[in-house]
């Protein structure tokens, strides 16, 4: 098997300093392009009736274009990274398959981040950060299915990073972290006890540590320890009527190296109905049904109010998620 997968991104992106929501300043104004091309390969070999090998390998290329408020930090980046892969699969024995699988990856860095010289605040003189970071991982697992219409799979996995990055709101820099590892535990299963209806649910727990920090000051902040996404979906065709209800829940998670401070869980219930026509799909979603007013994004660190002292005061800070809201989308297939 061979493919292809191209993107392209044209970006506005500026933070802004504001009082009681009205803008005050502009921190740093960029417009960002981001251009990206991958091209993989892979290979399926059958060696005996239960064994059988996965080959596979993947180029990517990013470009990156930056035309910043600030010209010294414009400019254009590009990198390119290989990422080979491996698996073995034994199986089937009773509808049951093994697999150990190891393979080459990559994180792709912020644009800005790129071909930044000089803080936007400051003025000082920054590092700029490599546009794309080799990982690496391997993970063992087994997947089953039963004649129930049950088909269930559980990974045991690792994956090293070379580098994490921070994006550092007030400054409006990126800001490279250290080598990382997270091991975690996957269990996703799909049940259809009937041919129009499907249940599904996907937990996963991780473990996110700085390999070379002290033990007590090595949590990665703001990388999720346990996620739950289940839902169920009524299609009685291809074509007709349909709908679905969803859930996600992220649990509590570090905000600080030393894993005193930790984010508080986030829980919401999306739901979608809609008609398939011959080659045309009309949906009408809610987001945030239930109309939760958690936190989407949390952060960590010092600011100051009116009265407060110079230095500021370590606190939470966060962004909530979206309020209620409908979507009305009408797709066309080929």
């Amino acid at each position: 098997r061979v493919g292809m997968q191209g993107r392209y991104d044209d970006a506005a992106v500026a933070l802004h300093g504001t009082t009681a929501r009205v803008r005050t300043r502009t921190v740093r104004a960029d417009d960002v392009g981001q251009g990206s091309l991958g091209v993989w390969t892979s290979v399926d070999s059958r060696w005996t009736p239960t064994v059988r090998s996965v080959l596979g390998l993947r180029g990517d290329g990013y470009a990156f274009d930056v035309a910043s408020d600030r010209s010294e930090n414009s400019g254009q980046r590009s990198a390119a990274i290989a990422s080979p892969k491996a698996s073995l699969v034994f199986g089937p024995f009773r509808n049951t398959e093994v697999y150990v699988g190891g393979g080459y990856g990559f994180h792709s860095n912020d644009a800005r981040g790129t071909t930044i010289t000089r803080d936007p605040v400051r003025g000082d003189a920054v590092d700029r950060v490599n546009p794309l970071v080799r990982s690496a991982g391997g993970e063992i697992g087994v997947r089953t299915s039963t004649s129930a219409g049950i088909r269930s799979s559980a990974s045991l996995w690792v994956l090293d990073v070379d580098s994490e990055l921070l994006f550092v709101g007030d400054a409006g820099t990126t800001e490279p972290q250290g080598k990382s590892r997270r091991a975690g535990v996957t269990v996703a299963s799909f049940w259809t006890p009937v041919s129009a209806l499907t249940f599904d649910a996907d937990v996963s727990f991780t473990r996110a540590r700085f390999v070379d920090a002290p033990r007590d000051a090595s949590a990665v902040s703001g990388a999720l320890e346990n996620v739950v996404a289940a839902g169920v979906v009524w299609a009685p065709g291809s074509k007709g009527p349909f709908a679905a209800l969803r859930v996600r829940h992220l649990g509590a998670y570090p905000l600080i190296e030393d894993n005193s401070v930790r984010g508080t869980p986030t829980t919401l219930v999306n739901a979608s109905i809609g008609h398939s026509l011959r080659r045309a799909r009309i949906t009408a979603s809610v987001f945030n049904l239930l109309g939760s007013t958690a936190r989407d994004i949390q952060y960590y660190y010092a600011s100051r109010l009116a009265g407060e002292a110079v230095g500021g005061v370590n606190d939470v800070h966060f962004h909530p998620v979206e309020p209620r809201q409908l979507r009305i989308s009408v797709s066309f297939g080929m």
